[in-house]
């Protein structure tokens, strides 16, 4: 049985929920308590010294600690439905939004959010190293999400998924984005149309509320 190590209040953990109901995978869960620092504490660290979760136990007993080792994984394990794309386009188009979701979206909003949230002082990074907070990055994170918001938005004009024709890894990475980004108090608005449809498009699969 594959083990998910989990936290069900954090984005991370939640693209990898998402993967495994698309894929209709079963699996046993593990919660990891982030905001009393259990991924800190030596029996986590005993399991993955990264401190971080996602982490995914494979049946063979291989740990994966990130999400691209476990999207990889899990595509080549569970083939069907394929969310990495099937065409040598499709999947280069996949794995370049997949990337910028990941670079502009999911990074700039954690930038935002552990830089200024007090409960994260001197915890401006995730994993077993502690980093102090710079007040600046908050302030670009929240630029560089108003960005990543009005190019989404862009992308997805006439368009019913954010890459390929087809629902894939890059939609599971964007929705978790722009829920995610209200942590900081930022969501889509009336400029953001294109993106509030798909948000609402989406919310209608299944997975969106597996587990979730």
């Amino acid at each position: 049985m594959i083990t998910l190590y989990d936290c069900a209040t954090a984005p991370s953990p939640r693209r990898a929920r998402i993967l495994l109901a698309e894929k209709g995978v079963e699996y046993e869960t593990v919660q990891v308590d982030l905001r009393n620092g259990e991924q800190l504490g030596e029996a986590y660290r005993r399991i993955n010294p990264q401190c971080t979760v996602p982490a995914l136990r494979t049946e063979g007993g291989s740990l994966l600690t990130d999400n691209a080792a476990i999207t990889a994984y899990l595509e080549a394990r569970f083939p069907q439905p394929p969310l990495l794309g099937t065409t040598p386009q499709e999947k280069a188009e996949i794995a370049s939004w997949n990337w910028r979701i990941e670079f502009e979206g999911l990074l700039a909003i954690a930038e935002a959010m552990r830089n200024s949230a007090p409960a994260l002082a001197n915890r401006a990074l995730p994993g077993p190293t502690d980093y102090p907070q710079i007040p600046e990055l908050a302030q670009r994170g929240l630029a560089r999400i108003e960005q990543f918001f009005a190019a989404l938005n862009e992308r997805l004009a006439g368009r019913d998924h954010v890459a390929a024709d087809r629902f894939s890894i890059a939609d599971i990475t964007a929705v978790v984005a722009v829920d995610f980004a209200r942590v900081v108090k930022v969501k889509p608005g009336e400029q953001h149309p294109h993106l509030q449809r798909w948000r609402a498009t989406l919310a209608q699969r299944p997975s969106m509320s597996s587990r979730q």
